[in-house]
Order: C-alpha cells, then sequence, then structure tokens
C-alpha cells in the first residue's frame, strides 16, 4: 500500500526553500469526478506524437534518442476523431483545459485540424474550454495564425537559453534562438497571448541565463516561468546538485529587480506567481522538487497511442485505446475513465521529498509531454 501524506509538503523539504512561500490551496469538494485524495479531475493533456526536432539533454539526450530509437509509427497514434472523443468525454467529466504536448506538438501533420475539432466542443455549461499548446517553437511563426484562426487560445514556448551557443548545446540543435523568439514575438501578435516562456533551470549549464532571460522579457507581453529540474523519465540522468530551486531563482532575481507574490489564478495553478514591484510584469516559479504541489494537482495525461496516465512521473499507462477501437458506447468510454481517475493515489513528487518515493521505471517526458 502506498503511503499517503497528510502533512504539507511545505514541512518535508529542506528549511532553506520555505522562504518563497506557495500557498496551499485544497480543492473544495463540489461537483466532477475526484480521486482518492479528493482531487478533482480538470485538466486533460493530450501528446500527439513522440517525436521532436530537439534532444535537450533533460527530456531527450541523443545518446537514448538517437537515429536508431523506435518511434510510434502513425499507425500506432490515436486518429484526431479519436482525440477528439476523448476530449468531448473528459469535457462531461469536469475538464475545463485541454493542452496539447509532445515531443513537438507541431510536428505531427495537420495539427490544426484538430485543434478546430477540439475548439468546436462545449462544457455542459455551453462554454468551449481553454485550448492550449506547448511547443519549442521552431515551427510556431509558421504556425501561429492557423493556429489562432483555428481555436486555438494560447502556447507556452520552452526556452532554456538566450546565449545562441549556449541554446544551440542545451537543444542539441542547429536551430537558432531567434527563430524560437521570432515564434514568440508571431505568437503573440496573432492573439495568442499571454505567451508563457519556460525555462528548465539547471546548475552549471544555464543557471548563468536567468538574469539575461529576465531581462530581455522584462516590459513585454510575455511571462517567464523558471521550471526546477525534475528526475521525470530514467534517461536524462537527474542529480539533485543540478536543482537550482525555486527560492534561489527567486532571491537572484529579486536582488536585482524586487518581486512581491501574487495569487494564484485558480486552484492547481503549477506556477507561483510574482510581479515586478516596478510594475516591468510578472514570472512564474514551478517548484515541484523543492515545495511539491501533488495535493491540487488536477491534470490526467493522454499519450499519443491512447493510454492515461495519472502523473507526470507515473511507470505504467492505462490503456484507453482499446475501449475506443471496441464498440464501446460514449457513457462506457466515461465510465472507464472516472474509474482510472477515481482510483488515483500519485502523490511523486511529495513522496520525493519526504524520502519515501518509489523506485521504478519513469515514462519518459518526450513521450508524455511536460
Amino acid at each position: 500500500m502506498r503511503t499517503v501524506l497528510s502533512q504539507d509538503p511545505k514541512s518535508v523539504t529542506s528549511s532553506n526553500t520555505r522562504s518563497v512561500s506557495r500557498p496551499r490551496v485544497r480543492p473544495m469538494l463540489d461537483e466532477g469526478v475526484r480521486d482518492q485524495l479528493h482531487r478533482p479531475f480538470r485538466d486533460l493533456r493530450i501528446s500527439v506524437t513522440d517525436k521532436c526536432n530537439f534532444r535537450c539533454t533533460y527530456c531527450m539526450p541523443r545518446e537514448v534518442f538517437d537515429a536508431q530509437y523506435q518511434f510510434l509509427k502513425h499507425s500506432q497514434l490515436l486518429s484526431f476523431e479519436e482525440i477528439t472523443r476523448v476530449a468531448k468525454i473528459a469535457l462531461q467529466l469536469g475538464v475545463n483545459k485541454l493542452r496539447l504536448t509532445g515531443g513537438e506538438p507541431l510536428l505531427r501533420r495537420n495539427i490544426e485540424e484538430l485543434v478546430a475539432m477540439l475548439a468546436a466542443l462545449r462544457k455542459p455549461d455551453g462554454n468551449a474550454p481553454e485550448i492550449a499548446l506547448t511547443t519549442n517553437g521552431t515551427l510556431l511563426a509558421a504556425k501561429a495564425q492557423a493556429l489562432k484562426d483555428a481555436g486555438l487560445n494560447r502556447v507556452t514556448v520552452s526556452l532554456d537559453a538566450l546565449d545562441s551557443a549556449r541554446f544551440a548545446h542545451l537543444s542539441d540543435s542547429k536551430v537558432a534562438v531567434e527563430q524560437v523568439l521570432n515564434g514568440i514575438d508571431r505568437a503573440a501578435a496573432v492573439g495568442l497571448q499571454p505567451v508563457k516562456v519556460n525555462m528548465v533551470v539547471r546548475k552549471g549549464l544555464n543557471d548563468d541565463q536567468i538574469l539575461p532571460m529576465v531581462e530581455h522579457f522584462r516590459h513585454g507581453p510575455h511571462i517567464l516561468r523558471f521550471i526546477e529540474y525534475m528526475d521525470v523519465g530514467n534517461s536524462n540522468g537527474w542529480n539533485m546538485q543540478e536543482v537550482v530551486t525555486g527560492k534561489q531563482i527567486h532571491d537572484l532575481i529579486h536582488a536585482c529587480y524586487p518581486l512581491e507574490p501574487l495569487k494564484a489564478h485558480y486552484t492547481g495553478e503549477v506556477a507561483g506567481r510574482y510581479r515586478f514591484m516596478d510594475g516591468a510584469g510578472e514570472i512564474g516559479l514551478i517548484t515541484s522538487v523543492s515545495q511539491p504541489f501533488c495535493g491540487d494537482c488536477s491534470r490526467m495525461r493522454l499519450s499519443p497511442e491512447g493510454k492515461l496516465f495519472l502523473c507526470l512521473f507515473g511507470s505504467k499507462g492505462v490503456d484507453l485505446r482499446s475501449v475506443l477501437r471496441s464498440d464501446a458506447a460514449d457513457d462506457e468510454v466515461a465510465g472507464f475513465m472516472a474509474g482510472t481517475w477515481r482510483k488515483r493515489t500519485d502523490q511523486y513528487s511529495e513522496l520525493r521529498s519526504a524520502g519515501v518515493a518509489p523506485e521504478s521505471e519513469k515514462v519518459e517526458m518526450s513521450y508524455i509531454g511536460g
């Protein structure tokens, strides 16, 4: 039987992380499907491909994902119609937000057609769900207008350095950083805003890029977010010594550009929010390692070939595709999804902080999305 933590995760983190507080927002009991820890199902993250044109070392290191690596065949992927059916049912179960991920989702051919299909869906209250997409930005400038026209609401772009040589090293690609920056600006120009820019920080590799990133994005419309380096998957050689904590990032920025905390937009928001006290915008801190937020997690992930994962650090998915491709009616698929969520006890990050995380193979982030 897995241990269920009853204490606030801040009480099991080291003392040097506590001064940057993230108020715990326990979800109130309301309508909808709830797991074993009373967490509602509110977000569905849909990975549309396991392929990517980057080989970032914390996600898809080239020594593992080389030319011989066997990615999923197109015939193995869920069709757009199957994805839309799952999303439609998820909305009936209480989901408010749909996010397309990968791999690199813009590598999925005609992705804007899927966006249009999802944008036509409605929640039980008659309102459309929020539809977002996470991308490395390389194809965003070319795709932004089509995505906006199809009904996409906003994008999140991964960007780990501004320095050209550092960016090329971290992404292990020949893509110029200017290509990603152009994609960010184009997305904002067509109305996919605010654009959120995510930087994974690793000590000794790109922590010297924190302030240049802040200085570049201050006074602009985009929201820069810093992510602690996480032990996702099995191939990135994660080491706690490479983690730069949210507190350390906060203190570095605060010393140059004073910050003050902001309230969360909604229950389960992953980033702690801070505004520049001079009015130059805001940043976010995602602290899965030093200050876990499992207690508010409302996300379920759908893999490219139709498995349901209940945690980013999960090891085994639940096969939904076989249910979809049987003669099951929508209410049967809904029952399967709801039953999967109701059994959920996952709280890996809190268990890791308490020193009791289970030792197991974890799904790769490039396959299930961030």
